[in-house]
């Protein structure tokens, strides 16, 4: 079963962000993800870039993730 622990390395490792909290039961997750390469996107292209850095554990060890994705500034603000 995967950790919360885990899914944040995982997100960390493949997205440059300068903040990310992932919290779960191993099964279902939720994730904030503060990231610059954020700006100037779209929510939708904002998990994408998520997607990408999780790769195929998504398909396979991660069955669902909710996630806020904002920009620094976006953080900053509340």
């Amino acid at each position: 079963m995967v950790t919360p622990e885990q899914v944040q390395s995982y997100i960390e490792k493949g997205l440059r962000c300068s903040a990310v909290r992932v919290v779960g039961d191993g099964e279902h997750f939720e994730a904030l993800i503060v990231s610059e390469a954020f700006r100037g996107k779209s929510r939708v292209q904002r998990h994408q870039l998520v997607y990408a850095a999780l790769g195929e554990r998504m398909r396979g060890e991660i069955h669902a993730l909710s996630m806020r994705t904002l920009t620094p500034d976006e953080a900053a603000n509340g």
